[in-house]
């Protein structure tokens, strides 16, 4: 009974394999991505991809990805994407005066997925030699980036044999930064306008303008989060009374609080409450596997 149910099993999957083969389609696009955020050109299209400046050091931006399709019928698609979008961004490429005298500059790794619905207007997922078909697409998805953090060492000041200078009850201590990159996840919202050419009957080519509306204004490196601020204070003087770091205590802790707030405003780039946008125009190509799509069921 037990080797029965098995068989009937996997013949149903395999069924099941069989019809959705049908209308799976797989590739790969390639392209370029461009940030729209408080550094840097703000053309949503055009940008110049390159500092030249940093060409050496920075390589060359791109987007590199790879995509699934699955065909519900002969115009609509749920789509799967994962990428990687090396993007640059630099003030010195700017239209606004403020920004090249500011002459900030920087370079981000994002990964990306996303899950869209594609609309052609065409019926270009038909079975059929070639077929051109305009669509437009939008859905959800995540993004991986390199965020800024920063640690602030609290100390006092100290003589060359590394003793603090007395007296210390009059706040004379230093503040020294190591700044750090660490990876963020964020949610994005994709959509945009794509040509779908197919040939061949099951080989298809398209191009495709991508724009991403991010919940985050960090890509650009252009701020830094209170959380991703950490102050770290000496330990060899210490309180009378709580046992933990002098600096720890009283007007000393005020005033290493108030240049870590000092230093936040300090990173802040533009308008903090705006959002960055991820925007990718790329080529690519795909291939249905499986026999050719029947949409019966």
């Amino acid at each position: 009974m037990n080797k029965k149910l098995l068989f009937s099993f996997l013949a149903l999957l395999g069924t099941v394999v069989s019809i959705k083969a049908q209308r799976n389609e797989l590739g790969i696009r390639l392209g370029m991505s461009n940030l729209v955020g408080d550094i840097g050109k703000t053309n949503y299209i055009l940008q110049q991809p390159l500092d030249l400046d940093r060409a050496s050091e920075w390589g060359v931006p791109f987007y590199g990805g790879i995509l699934y399709r699955f065909n519900f019928n002969p115009h609509q698609t749920v789509r799967l994407d994962l990428g990687y979008n090396q993007v640059q961004f630099s003030d010195k490429a700017a239209k606004e005066e403020y920004r090249r005298n500011r002459n900030s500059f920087g370079k981000n790794n994002i990964y990306e997925a996303s899950v869209v619905f594609e609309y052609n207007f065409f019926p270009v997922n038909n079975e059929q030699l070639s077929m051109v078909s305009p669509y437009i697409f939008g859905g959800i998805g995540g993004l991986v980036f390199d965020a800024p953090k920063a640690t602030l060492n609290h100390d006092f000041k100290r003589n060359a044999d590394g003793v603090a200078q007395a007296p210390i009850n009059e706040l004379d201590f230093n503040t020294t930064t190591e700044y750090s990159m660490g990876r963020k996840a964020v949610a994005q919202i994709p959509f945009g306008v794509g040509l779908k050419y197919k040939f061949n009957h099951g080989w298809a080519i398209f191009a495709e303008a991508t724009f991403r509306y991010t919940l985050t204004d960090q890509l650009d490196h252009s701020k830094i989060l209170a959380k991703d601020v950490v102050s770290n204070y000496n330990a060899d003087i210490l309180s009378p009374t709580t046992g933990g770091s002098l600096l720890q205590t009283g007007s000393y802790f005020a005033v290493s609080k108030e240049r870590e707030a000092q230093y936040i405003r300090n990173r802040q780039v533009g308008d903090g409450d705006s959002r960055d946008w991820l925007n990718t125009f790329s080529l690519g190509l795909t291939y249905s596997f499986g026999r050719p799509p029947c949409y019966c069921d």
